[in-house]
C-alpha cells in the first residue's frame, strides 16, 4: 500500500512521455506538410497561399497531402483555400466583359461578342417551337440523350430526343447532347456512352456529347459512396469512349462538386462545361461553357430554362467565337407638340 505514490508517479512519468512523443510526431508532421509538400498525383504551381488543411475536404484517400493554394472569397462557402495545380488550366474570364442585353448575359470584348447563347433541354420542356428559338438569338441547343434513375440505376433514354436534334438542326441551330449519369462503375459509364452513341447515330452532331454526373443533395442516392477515384475513372471511361467514337466530349459539373469531387487533373484534358448560377462566375479553372441560370426565357419554350455561354464555337473547329456587338435600338420618342404640354383639366 505505500508504493502506490511510486506507482502513480511512474504512471503520470509514462503519460508526460507519450504526450512529448505525439506531439513531436505532430511537429514532424507539420514540417513534411512545408511549402515544398506536393501532392503525388499532380504538379503544383509555385505560388500561393498554403495552409495544412484547405476548407472543402475532400476524401482522405484523395486529399491526404498538403499543397500550394490560394484564398478565393466564394459566395456560397466563404473564404475558401483553392488547390492550385500547374496542369489544369487556369480561367481567363474577364467579369468586366459581362453585359446584360435582353435579359441575357453576353460576353463583349471590344466590338466583338465573343461568347455564344444556348440551351440545354429535356423532354421536361415538352414540345418546343425551335424556329422561334432561333430567332430569338439562341445558336446551339444541347439536348439530353437519357438519363440513369438514382435510385435503382435504371437506364432510361429521352424519348423527345432525336426529334429535338432534327428540329432543332432544320431551324439552324448547332446541336450537343448530353447524359445525366448516376453510375457508380466504368462499366456502367461505358453503358451510358454507348447508349449516347446509339441515340445519335445518322446524326450531325457539332457540339460536344457531355458526361452530366451529378450528386443527389435531397434524396439517399445510389451513387453516394461514389469515391473521387472512382468517378475519375467513370469520367475518362465515358470521355474516351466518346472520343474513339469521333466525337467531342466534356464533362459537366456545378463549381461545389467540382471543387470537392473531381480529380482535376486527370480529367484536364477534357473540356468543361460549368454550372454556376449568378451574374458572374467565381470559378477558379478553365471552361469553355457556362450554364449561369436555370430561370431563362426563351420565345418557343414555355416555362423556364437554362442558358449558357459558351466561349468555342464547336462548329468552326472550337475557334473563339467573333461576331459584331449590335447595340440594342432605343424606342423611338414621339415629337413633342404644342398639346404635350397642355395642362389636362381637372377631373
Amino acid at each position: 500500500m505505500e508504493q502506490k505514490p511510486y506507482k502513480i508517479a511512474v504512471i503520470a512519468e509514462a503519460a508526460v512521455i507519450f504526450i512529448l512523443l505525439v506531439i513531436g510526431a505532430f511537429l514532424i508532421r507539420a514540417l513534411h506538410n512545408s511549402r515544398e509538400a506536393v501532392p503525388a498525383s499532380a504538379d503544383m504551381y509555385d505560388g500561393g497561399e498554403v495552409r495544412v488543411r484547405p476548407y472543402i475536404e475532400k476524401e482522405e484517400t484523395f486529399y491526404q497531402y498538403v499543397g500550394k493554394k490560394i484564398l478565393q472569397h466564394d459566395s456560397t462557402l466563404g473564404e475558401i483555400f483553392i488547390p492550385v495545380y500547374a496542369d489544369v488550366p487556369v480561367s481567363t474570364f474577364d467579369t468586366s466583359c459581362l453585359i446584360e442585353q435582353n435579359g441575357r448575359l453576353e460576353y463583349k470584348e471590344g466590338d466583338k461578342l465573343t461568347a455564344l447563347t444556348g440551351i440545354d433541354i429535356s423532354g421536361h420542356q415538352g414540345d418546343i417551337d425551335w424556329v422561334k428559338v432561333k430567332e430569338s438569338g439562341i445558336s446551339f441547343a444541347m439536348v439530353r440523350a437519357g438519363f440513369r434513375t438514382y435510385g435503382g440505376g435504371i437506364l432510361t433514354l429521352d424519348e423527345y430526343f432525336r426529334d429535338n436534334i432534327i428540329a432543332a438542326q432544320s431551324a439552324g441551330l448547332e446541336t450537343g447532347a448530353y447524359f445525366f449519369s448516376q453510375a457508380t462503375t466504368v462499366d456502367e459509364a461505358i453503358e451510358e456512352a454507348d447508349a449516347v452513341l446509339d441515340s445519335v447515330a445518322g446524326l450531325d452532331m457539332t457540339y460536344p456529347i457531355v458526361y452530366d454526373w451529378e450528386m443527389i443533395l435531397d434524396d439517399n442516392a445510389r451513387t453516394d459512396t461514389v469515391s473521387v477515384e472512382m468517378l475519375a475513372d467513370m469520367c475518362v471511361a465515358f470521355c474516351e469512349r466518346i472520343k474513339a467514337a469521333g466525337y467531342t466530349p466534356m464533362i459537366y459539373q456545378n463549381k461545389s462538386t467540382a471543387m470537392k469531387k473531381l480529380d482535376l487533373p486527370r480529367v484536364a484534358q477534357y473540356d468543361f462545361w460549368l454550372a454556376e448560377y449568378g451574374d458572374e462566375p467565381s470559378y477558379y479553372y478553365d471552361y469553355a461553357m457556362w450554364q449561369y441560370t436555370s430561370d431563362g426565357s426563351v420565345p418557343g419554350i414555355e416555362g423556364r430554362v437554362d442558358l449558357n455561354l459558351c466561349f468555342k464555337d464547336y462548329a468552326n473547329g472550337g475557334a473563339r467565337p467573333s461576331l459584331p456587338y449590335i447595340p440594342p435600338t432605343e424606342p423611338p420618342t414621339e415629337p413633342e407638340t404644342e398639346e404635350s404640354h397642355e395642362e389636362k383639366p381637372e377631373e
